[in-house]
């Protein structure tokens, strides 16, 4: 329980500002099940406009304190790639080395 008025505004503003973070993180997560559920279908048209709707649903929570540009990057990286690979690019996983596969110097 907050003992002075400004500690009761913070725990008001905190509430607030946390039911629009979890809103703007669900609605990225329900974006990218919708784009991995479409590119489970094999269908490439259909995935694409899926791929399209959840990048900018990451790109709008990105432009907000509530993830990180980086964050957003890597999951529409992810993304691509999968489309890339439904698409007839070569493997979802081609383009990136396994854990722990390094380049030998000669």
């Amino acid at each position: 329980m907050p003992n002075t008025k400004s500690a009761a505004k913070r725990v008001r503003q905190t509430k607030k500002r946390n039911a629009l973070n979890n809103w703007r993180k669900r609605r990225v997560k329900d974006a990218i099940k919708g784009f991995l559920a479409a590119i489970a279908t094999g269908d490439a048209a259909a995935a694409e406009k899926a791929y399209r709707d959840a990048a900018s649903a990451v790109d709008k929570t990105a432009a907000t304190s509530t993830m990180h540009r980086n964050t957003a990057a890597r999951r529409k990286s992810l993304m691509a790639r999968k489309l890339k690979a439904l698409q007839g690019g070569g493997a979802a996983t081609a383009s990136k080395p396994a854990k722990g596969a390094r380049a030998k110097k000669a």
